[in-house]
C-alpha cells in the first residue's frame, strides 16, 4: 500500500467504528420509535394504526399543557439563570476579591447536588410546615403555613427557584473561564482611562463572552427540554397537570400507561425543536471558526 493509502485506511479504521456506534446508538431508536409511533395497543397487541397517533397528540389538552408549561419554565427561569451566571462570574473573577476559591465552590456546589436530593431538599423547604413557612410565620407575614405546592402558580415559582439554584452556578463556569481567557491588563488599562465598574464590564466583558454566550444558551434550553426530576419530586405534575412537563408526559405514556406508540409520537414531536437548536449551535461555531 502506498502512504497515501495506508492513510485513508488508518482514517477509516478510526471512523467506522464510531460511526457504527453512533447508528446503532443513535440512528436506529429513531427509526424505532419513528415506527412505533404508527402503531397502538400494548405489548404484543400492538398493530400499525397509520397516523392516528399525530392526530390524537393535538386533541390532547394534558400533553399540550405540559408543553406548555415547559416553555413556560424555559422562557422565565433561561433568562435569570443566564444574566445571574454572567454578573457572578464578572465578580467572582475581581483578583482583589479574597476567598474567590471558596466563593466560586459555594456557587458550584449544587451543581454536584444528586437531581433526586436537591429536589427534595426545595420539597421539604416549601412544604407546608417547611422551612420557608415557618420563617414566614415566625416574621408575621402569614399567619399559617401556605401550601406553595399545592397552587399552581407558587409550585411554578418553586420549581423554576429549583432550576436557577442547581445551573446558575453550572453556567457560571464557562462564562468564567471565558473572562479568564481576556488579558487582565484590558481591564488596568480601561481603569486608568477612567471606565468605571458597569463600564467595564459592558464593554469589555460582555463583547467578550458573546461565543460563550451562544453556547451556554443552546445547552440550557437543550436541558430545559429534558427536565424531569423536578416535576417528578417536587410536585408529580400536582396540582391537577399543571406543573406537569412533557417528558414527565411521554414517560407516563410510556412507563405507566404503556402507550409506547402514542410516547414515541409525542418524543418525535420534540425532536424537531431539538434540531433547529442544534442548528444555531452549528452556525454558532461556524462563525467562531470563521473569526
Amino acid at each position: 500500500m502506498t502512504l497515501v493509502a495506508k492513510q485513508k485506511a488508518a482514517g477509516w479504521a478510526f471512523l467506522i467504528p464510531a460511526s457504527a456506534m453512533i447508528a446503532i446508538m443513535s440512528f436506529f431508536p429513531m427509526v424505532k420509535a419513528f415506527i412505533l409511533s404508527l402503531q397502538t395497543g400494548k405489548g404484543a397487541n400492538m398493530h400499525l394504526s397509520g397516523f392516528s397517533n399525530y392526530v390524537r397528540m393535538f386533541q390532547d389538552k394534558v400533553f399540550l399543557r405540559s408543553v406548555g408549561n415547559t416553555f413556560i419554565y424555559l422562557a422565565i427561569q433561561v433568562p435569570i439563570m443566564l444574566v445571574l451566571a454572567i454578573l457572578l462570574a464578572q465578580l467572582l473573577n475581581n483578583r482583589d476579591l479574597k476567598l474567590r476559591g471558596f466563593f466560586r465552590t459555594c456557587v458550584f456546589l449544587p451543581c454536584a447536588t444528586s437531581l433526586v436530593s436537591y429536589a427534595l431538599i426545595f420539597r421539604f423547604l416549601f412544604a407546608q410546615d417547611g422551612f420557608v413557612n415557618n420563617v414566614l410565620v415566625g416574621l408575621g407575614i402569614l399567619d399559617q403555613g401556605y401550601n406553595f405546592l399545592g397552587n399552581a402558580i407558587s409550585a411554578k415559582i418553586v420549581i423554576i427557584i429549583a432550576l436557577v439554584w442547581r445551573w446558575t452556578g453550572y453556567n457560571m463556569v464557562f462564562y468564567l473561564a471565558g473572562l479568564q481567557n481576556i488579558e487582565y491588563s484590558v481591564y488596568e488599562a480601561a481603569k486608568i482611562d477612567g471606565a468605571n465598574g458597569w463600564v467595564k464590564f459592558w464593554k469589555i466583558s460582555l463583547p467578550s463572552l458573546n461565543d460563550t454566550m451562544v453556547y451556554v444558551v443552546i445547552m440550557t434550553i437543550i436541558a430545559g427540554f429534558q427536565v424531569i426530576a423536578y416535576c417528578d419530586v417536587l410536585t408529580n405534575g400536582a396540582p391537577f397537570n399543571t406543573t406537569l412537563v412533557s417528558i414527565k408526559y411521554i414517560w407516563k405514556q410510556a412507563f405507566e400507561f404503556n402507550n409506547m406508540g402514542y410516547a414515541s409520537t409525542l418524543s418525535l414531536i420534540l425532536f424537531p425543536a431539538l434540531m433547529v437548536v442544534t442548528y444555531f449551535q452549528v452556525r454558532g461555531s461556524d462563525k467562531r471558526g470563521d473569526n
